[in-house]
């Protein structure tokens, strides 16, 4: 049996949709870094980007466990003395709930020019509207 190896232009993506309505931040993003990689699929290949479009909806709705609102921050750097700015993940849910999952999603893709490519399949939104009907998104089930 010869081992079948995916082409970048052979590849029909789908697109799916996640609610993320009392989801654990983890958990989800574990998943939706799985379908974005390609590995839910019998013609998955490491080196090539397999993985679908997901939309993740209602991401205001997604549950941290135990103490992570307060515990957990987000760092940024500007790269000069005395310029580290640190959020908690309460004070970041208020002001922009998305950027914790896209956080937590490219955390758990590849680094890399492919990981960049995976992460730019997803859309993530704070409502339960999103711009992307006409591409008919498939539920995904977690």
């Amino acid at each position: 049996m010869r081992t079948v190896s995916a082409k970048p232009n052979d590849i029909d993506r789908q697109w799916f949709v996640v609610d993320a309505t009392d989801s654990s931040l983890g958990r989800l993003a574990s998943q939706v870094a799985h379908v974005l990689r390609g590995k839910h699929r019998p013609d998955f290949t490491p080196h090539v980007d397999t993985g679908d479009f997901v939309i993740v909806v209602n991401a205001e709705k997604v549950r941290l466990t135990g103490k992570k609102l307060d515990q957990k921050f987000l760092h940024q750097h500007s790269g000069y003395p005395g310029g580290l700015r640190s959020e908690s993940y309460r004070h970041l849910m208020e002001r922009q709930p998305t950027i914790a999952i896209e956080k937590a999603v490219k955390g758990m893709l590849p680094k890399g020019s492919l990981g960049r490519q995976m992460k730019r399949k997803l859309k993530v939104y704070s409502g339960s509207v999103h711009p992307h009907t006409a591409q008919k998104p498939e539920p995904l089930t977690l």
